[in-house]
């Protein structure tokens, strides 16, 4: 007898035996307790994920001896027919090979006859999408009424495919794709049962290879236990299924979020030494950087995360001291190059470019961290207590007016009026208590100014940026002048009568009386714009007398352009 392969072998001969379908087996096997299945049913999902095995036991079950019954004997004759593939009343049509109108107007015509033995003639049409338009209209009205004794059970992997009309007339189940740590324990199952030694780790592996669908897995399995006499280590599986080690993967990614650039270099000459496939090693990588971002997030790790529980753990520890927003930076910039390196004539250099390339970003500071900076900037709040000169002044000077302070804060000031970056001179003089602080404005416009922006910067910081361009002018006892510098923007800025009102009411603040506020604007910016001006005005009539219509206009009425006005 010829060699079964392992998913024919150990192929599931009842509902219980499927793997994690459980959603569609139960309520199948409700259905058949309660008289209540449908005559059309529509089977979804992955490949080799149970669905023509799924169509099969229905069937089973259906025609049993002792049934309509949940669970088939498997021992009369038509469980076993069906098992054998040999019924004469449930037909496997593929859908790919019998797609025609021909085809469909034929299985019409024998519906109308009884099954030969059996309780229901049973038609299972797999891969149903390839059936043709004309196909399926011609199974319509078959589909929708059917004789009592016919039974329909459709298979595909896209549904999209199906005519809605088809769609319609069916009761649908979708299958989904089978955990690893599923796929691992059937196939450690299995080998247990076949007498073979494996690890653990090498059956993990074969499932992540496997893509959820247990068919790919026994098919890698019987490619190793064929290619491998005696026991079966890890390393021999790598080599037979030409797959890179978990192992570097995670070696490559706690590289990457240590800023290890040599390490990475170094396992990546490794691989592409070995003759790994580098588009699949950047695939894993994509895959991998987006369950460190899964498992950083840490809600529904085990439903959006298809690992194993040690490879979670190992997930939570290097990401403990990243924050998300880095990774998210990280993840973003895999994605994006993804497309590079996958059509890459030279795809190991790509890599290593983009992995510098990643050694160029800056870890963001996360969002809530710089509300938090910002409001305390706003609130005058900072992180070191670094008390200027100007802060000192203003102390000092409300201590001279009468404002007594503690001597415990006398001292602070004294010390950090020593600790000042001005010179000796003037730390003495602010010292002095007969030459108080409040040195002459007139004498010191640029000190004056910086201590009025410092009060911009804290309460008002979009006029600040505006106002750091220009300077004081002159200053006397009851008015000011600020001359403003820089471009257009910052003129207008300035100018708003919303600003002007601010600057005032600082200024009054500040030197404690009313001051009269006066702005200039530079004579150099004041040429510039009108230059300027002049200039885009010049641009623009010269475009609008060269534009095509003016000029056919100008043509056709045989008319002159008298003025060109700017709007």
């Amino acid at each position: 007898m010829s060699y079964i392969v392992l998913a024919r072998k150990y192929r599931p001969q009842t509902f219980e035996q499927v793997i994690k379908q459980d959603h569609v087996t139960r309520t199948l096997t409700n259905a058949i307790s309660l008289n209540r299945v449908a005559h059309a049913i529509l089977l979804t999902g992955p490949r080799g994920t149970g669905k023509t095995t799924v169509a099969r036991i229905l069937a089973k079950a259906m025609n049993c001896k002792n049934g309509p019954a949940p669970v088939p004997c498997n021992k009369c004759r038509s469980c076993d027919e069906i098992t054998l593939g040999s019924s004469a009343d449930v037909y496997e049509i593929d859908g790919a090979s019998n797609n025609g109108v021909e085809q469909i107007r034929t299985l019409r015509d024998n519906i109308k006859y009884m099954p030969a033995y059996s309780r229901y003639k049973i038609y299972i049409i797999d891969e149903v999408h390839m059936l043709s338009k004309g196909a399926f209209n011609a199974l319509l009205k078959t589909l929708e009424e059917p004789p009592s004794h016919i039974m329909f059970i459709f298979a595909t992997t896209e549904p999209n495919k199906i005519p809605i009309t088809i769609l319609s007339r069916c009761q649908r189940y979708d299958f989904r794709q089978i955990d690893i740590e599923s796929l691992s324990e059937h196939m450690k199952y299995l080998c247990a049962k076949e007498g073979f030694d494996i690890s653990v780790e090498s059956l993990e592996l074969i499932a992540r290879e496997a893509a959820g669908s247990m068919r790919d897995a026994l098919s890698l399995l019987d490619q190793v236990i064929s290619c491998v006499q005696g026991s079966i280590t890890h390393d021999k599986v790598l080599d037979i299924l030409s797959v890179i080690d978990r192992k570097i993967i995670f070696d490559i990614s706690g590289a990457v979020l240590r800023g290890d650039l040599p390490a990475i270099l170094d396992v990546l000459d490794d691989i592409y030494a070995r003759g790994y496939e580098m588009q699949k090693l950047y695939a894993d990588m994509v895959e991998q950087f987006r369950d460190l971002l899964v498992v950083k997030m840490g809600k529904n790790i085990s439903k959006l995360v298809n690992l194993p529980a040690h490879e979670i753990d190992l997930m939570r520890d290097q990401t403990k001291d990243v924050s998300l927003v880095f990774l998210n930076q990280i993840f973003d910039l895999l994605f994006k190059e993804e497309p590079a390196i996958r059509f890459s004539a030279q795809p190991k250099l790509a890599i290593e470019i983009l992995f510098i390339k990643m050694f160029q970003i800056k870890p963001a500071m996360p969002i809530d961290l710089l509300i938090e900076k910002l409001d305390n900037l706003k609130n005058g709040i900072y992180e070191k207590k670094d008390y200027n000169l100007f802060e000192n002044q203003a102390s000092y000077g409300r201590h001279k007016k009468g404002h007594s302070l503690p001597k415990q804060e006398q001292d602070r000031l004294e010390n950090d009026l020593q600790d000042s970056t001005e010179s000796a001179t003037e730390i003495r003089e602010l010292k002095d208590p007969v030459e108080q602080i409040n040195v002459s404005y007139k004498d010191n416009l640029d000190l004056t100014w910086k201590r009025l922006l410092d009060i911009f910067l804290k309460n008002h910081s979009a006029l600040a940026a505006s106002l750091e361009k220009c300077i004081l002018k002159n200053l006397t006892e009851h008015s000011l002048e600020i001359e403003i510098n820089g471009n257009g923007f910052n003129v207008n800025m300035i100018k708003r009568s919303k600003n002007v009102a601010i600057i005032e009411k600082v200024c009054e603040n500040f030197f404690g009386k009313r001051m009269d506020l006066t702005l200039t604007v530079k004579d150099s910016l004041e040429k510039d714009n009108q230059e300027h001006k002049t200039d885009r005005e010049s641009r623009l009539k010269q475009e609008a007398l060269s534009h095509s219509l003016v000029a056919d206009t100008i043509e056709i009425f045989n008319g002159r352009v008298l003025d060109v006005k700017i709007l």
